[in-house]
């Protein structure tokens, strides 16, 4: 069974879902990044080669990976306290 965990007055958590979020943040990112590449490289048409655009494009695709995962999770969350 899943036991509810008090929030505390900044409406968070505690300990525990900070460094769940920082994971899931952090492994949102890697993989827009490795998606982002992976593009560049395998995408039929595309010149086979890694420049700083396919690099600044595979981050900017990190970090809109994160964002999104992490918007997620805030909407799962509000879901859980009743909104």
């Amino acid at each position: 069974m899943h036991e509810q965990q008090p929030e505390d007055r900044n409406g968070t958590r505690g300990p525990e879902a900070e460094d769940r979020r920082r994971r899931v943040s952090v492994a949102a990112f890697v993989a827009g990044v490795v998606a982002g590449l992976g593009f560049f490289l395998f995408f039929p048409g595309l010149p086979h080669v890694i420049d700083w655009g396919a690099i600044l494009v595979a981050l900017a695709a990190g970090v809109a990976a994160r964002a999104g995962c992490l918007a997620w999770l805030g909407r799962g969350e509000a879901g859980r306290r009743g909104r």
